[in-house]
């Protein structure tokens, strides 16, 4: 499909969407799953994940192992961008710049549209940079 959006999704989006697969960023990741959207993903981002996902149990409900073959279905279906060094003023958040970098590569690279995020430091640079919230984003591409 060459009109598919092409999206680097940050963990918080990831989290949400496999916690509450009815909200909106469980919607983001449906259109993933049935291939309305490409995602693009980083190492630091499934690192992240991998950290994350296991402490939110309680709300996802995953086993262990549910938890892993769903890691490793993440990580075959992204494709996977190596983040460029990002230093920006406006980044509030020195932690979130592989998160930046990694929309930067892929930019760089022609391969993303925007990084969905809810994350309000991340979105402070969003005037320069395609970043937008997940409800932005369903509001202008959601009928995918």
């Amino acid at each position: 499909m060459a009109n598919t959006l092409r999206v680097v999704v940050d963990t918080n989006v990831l989290l949400s969407g496999i916690a509450f697969p009815g909200s909106i960023p469980g919607k983001i990741l449906a259109a993933w799953r049935h291939g309305s959207v490409d995602v693009l993903l980083s190492d630091f981002i499934l690192d992240e994940l991998r950290r994350v996902l296991p402490r939110l149990a309680h709300r996802h409900g995953l086993s262990t192992a549910e938890v892993d073959d769903l890691f490793d279905i993440l990580a075959i279906q992204a494709e996977r961008i190596m983040p460029v060094a990002a230093v920006d003023p406006e980044l509030r958040d020195a932690g979130d710049g592989p998160v930046l970098g990694t929309l930067l590569a892929a930019l760089q690279a022609g391969a993303a549209d925007y990084l969905v995020t809810g994350d309000k430091d991340l979105l402070a640079p969003g005037d320069r940079f395609p970043i937008i919230t997940p409800a932005a984003f369903w509001e202008r591409h959601g009928s995918l």
